[in-house]
């Protein structure tokens, strides 16, 4: 399918994980599409995966830190200068960080809110004059199922997750009558970067039994830290659909993928 035949779309965090699924996916779908991260290595990856699929042509790729103010000014400007103007923009950058609550520190705090949810805001914030220029714009951002339910040692990430989905309602309302759409996707049990490294980040003395609950019901392709996880592809799918007119009466609101996992 070719939904996104010619939409100029801007993705956070397209260096690995969901967001260059994301990224790879709107190509595929038509898209012309700037791919930024803070890590420029990643992109690289994001580019050699296009040129195989036959749609590097229209792809960009530029380092953004959506943690710095001055960053986002800048790579926002220069996405919508090369795009010519702004259809979509999908905020898919982010960090997981893990700690006991009571042994986080206000600095690990401020990292994770400022990446996520402060991120999240700056770049809707700068994109949002482009995007108000054309009806039938849309934002997808980036929540995550611990916005919603438990997820043990992960107290700041499931806050600053919390904070987007409220963001997105807020703004799905204030600009419904522009003709923009904002929504939400909270995946769970997705293989990225992310949930590689979680293991990495839970206390030493982590109480493994907590995480019991924490598994999809359908069968899964991947395994990340030990579990059974779907491949981020099937985030891309759903995010390419929301941006599509076939997601054209779907706004302020949150689509969970997480393969049944908090059925």
């Amino acid at each position: 399918m070719r939904r996104l035949e010619g939409n100029r779309i801007l993705v956070t965090g397209a260096a690995s994980g969901i967001g260059q699924a994301t990224a790879l996916r709107l190509l595929d779908e038509g898209a012309v599409v700037v791919a930024s991260d803070v890590a420029e290595e990643g992109l690289s990856s994001t580019r050699d995966r296009a040129e195989a699929a036959g749609t590097a042509d229209r792809l960009t790729t530029m380092p953004m830190d959506v943690a710095n103010e001055d960053s986002v000014i800048d790579g926002v400007r220069r996405a919508g200068q090369t795009l010519d103007g702004l259809d979509s923009l999908v905020n898919a950058a982010g960090i997981l960080r893990a700690a006991k609550t009571h042994e986080t520190s206000l600095e690990l705090w401020n990292r994770i809110i400022g990446v996520n949810l402060t991120g999240t805001f700056l770049v809707v914030r700068e994109a949002l004059p482009a995007l108000l220029a054309k009806s039938g714009s849309a934002i997808v951002n980036f929540s995550s199922t611990s916005a919603s339910f438990a997820h043990p040692y992960m107290a700041a990430y499931a806050a600053s997750k919390g904070g987007i989905q409220a963001f997105t309602h807020s703004l799905a309302l204030e600009y419904a009558r522009d003709g923009l759409r904002a929504v939400c996707v909270a995946p769970g049990s997705i293989k990225s970067g992310i949930t590689d490294a979680t293991a990495g980040y839970l206390p030493k003395d982590a109480d493994w039994s907590l995480f019991s609950r924490l598994m999809p019901v359908l069968p899964t392709t991947e395994v990340s830290s030990g579990t059974g996880m779907a491949d981020p592809s099937v985030v891309a799918g759903v995010v390419a659909m929301l941006l599509s007119k076939d997601g054209a009466f779907i706004t302020g609101t949150e689509i969970r993928i997480d393969g049944g996992t908090h059925a």
